[in-house]
């Protein structure tokens, strides 16, 4: 059972979600998809874990899929088609923005418009669009009037709330208030603001062989730490990422019933100030070789922090 909560910000503060979410990227962002048998018991683990009046916070996006790009909205239409009772258990945030043919932001009115419009075609009626959020900040043009465009679709009816992914904490402050905002935090990427064939993780930087067998070095370290407090490394990941903040939600991925009970019960522990610290000096005196995609392109072709 999840015991923490926490509410969301903005236009949904009065919605309470569970003090993780889950994110769904990789059930079919790859070649071949889990099941939907394996996808649908793993969400069902989560939601069931709800205390009461509590939802769970699942993360998509319009492009989770490899063919069609709309395969992971298509997988969600089918389980809430199959499971109905579970909509009220679910805040569902989807990310869009992207070029129709290519993964680049496009936040023009008429992409905007067309991608919320496809991700409500994709999920069929079958669960309501609680929140979209742009996949990057806009270059082209400024926020404010991506945001009065995003504004306009809400009064339409056509979803309920809106966020931001990748974006600075001044974009945040100058917009639309927002109910939720989406970044990486992790060991691996706690900033100042890949094995099968074919799955694109093999490209980023940090699995390279010489960038890899440093940064094992803070695997163990980690590992090490979260055995003498009696828990796996990924749950003293998500401790510490819920540690950050009363409104930090963290945010694994997850395809399998096993990781998502493992997730919870690790959102579930309390670090305290001085645990807290702990990770941040292994962190610090190991650090990270690599950037967080594929460093000879550089950060502006991924646009964070916008």
């Amino acid at each position: 059972m999840i015991h923490r909560t926490t509410h969301l910000g903005g236009t949904a503060s009065d919605i309470v979600i569970a003090k993780i979410g889950h994110g769904l990227m990789m059930m079919t962002w790859k070649p071949t998809p889990v099941s939907d048998k394996q996808a649908f018991a793993a969400l069902r683990a989560g939601m069931d874990a709800l205390p009461p009046n509590t939802k769970m916070l699942l993360n998509s996006a319009e492009f989770y899929g490899c063919n069609p790009r709309e395969a992971n909205l298509h997988l969600i239409a089918r389980f809430f088609e199959q499971y109905p009772e579970y909509c009220d258990k679910a805040f569902l945030s989807v990310k869009g923005g992207c070029g129709r043919k290519e993964l680049a932001s496009d936040s023009s009115p008429e992409n905007l418009r067309a991608s919320v419009d496809a991700i409500l075609a994709a999920l069929r009626g079958t669960k309501r669009l609680d929140l979209f959020e742009t996949a990057r900040i806009p270059r082209t043009n400024p926020i404010e009037a991506n945001m009065a465009v995003l504004a306009s679709l809400v009064r339409e009816g056509k979803f309920d709330h809106i966020g931001l992914s990748e974006c600075s904490a001044r974009t945040a402050r100058q917009v639309h208030p927002v109910a939720a905002v989406e970044i990486e935090v992790s060991p691996w990427s706690y900033e100042t603001e890949t094995k099968n064939e074919g799955d694109f993780r093999r490209t980023l930087t940090r699995f390279q062989p010489d960038n890899m067998a440093h940064n094992q070095l803070l695997v163990s370290a980690l590992e090490r730490l979260a055995a003498t407090k009696g828990l796996t490394t990924a749950q003293l990941c998500i401790a510490w990422v819920s540690a950050l903040g009363l409104h930090v939600v963290p945010l694994p991925g997850a395809s399998a019933k096993e990781r998502v009970l493992k997730n919870i019960a690790g959102a579930d522990v309390g670090l305290s100030e001085d645990e807290v610290n702990e990770i941040v000096q292994v962190i610090n005196t190991t650090g990270v070789q690599g950037g967080r995609f594929i460093d000879e392109l550089g950060d502006a072709a991924f646009h964070h922090w916008g």
